[in-house]
């Protein structure tokens, strides 16, 4: 599981004292403990989709933190914050891209809206982003 390799990097960011992805996984890890709770709660169990969907959750408020920084020229800041989402971006899918989907897109029977975004959403869910299927929809 994802998981597990989030779990070793962080002890290997505690041993070579990097601070800036010590933090990123760090918060990652809460962030997946406190999604975990909430499923048991629910008699679930948390999946690997579920993790890509935390962690690219994650990376866009990374982002906007990022963009706040640089807003007030604070450089030092903005690249750690940078440094540590690309930390965690390693974990996540490569994505598809808009030919991929366009592929997957023309090879459907049904290319209603609804449909298109339920086939994605359940067959291609953290390994492509919604807006990018819909984007490309509308172009066919």
């Amino acid at each position: 599981m994802i998981i597990d390799e989030i779990k070793k990097a962080n002890v290997e960011a505690i041993k070579s004292r990097d601070s800036v992805a010590r933090a990123a996984l760090s918060v990652l890890m809460n962030k997946y403990m406190l999604a975990n709770i909430e499923k048991k709660a629910k008699g679930e169990v948390l999946s690997d989709e579920d993790l890509i969907n935390i962690i690219q959750k994650f990376s866009k408020e990374l982002t906007e933190e990022a963009e706040n920084y640089k807003k007030i020229s604070n450089i030092e800041e903005f690249n750690a914050i940078m440094t540590q989402k690309a930390t965690i971006e390693k974990y996540l899918p490569i994505m598809m891209t808009a030919e991929e989907i366009k592929a997957v897109i023309i090879g459907l029977t049904d290319k209603s809206v609804p449909a298109v975004m339920k086939y994605f959403k359940q067959n291609y869910n953290g390994k492509c982003e919604m807006r990018l299927v819909s984007d490309v929809l509308k172009t066919i």
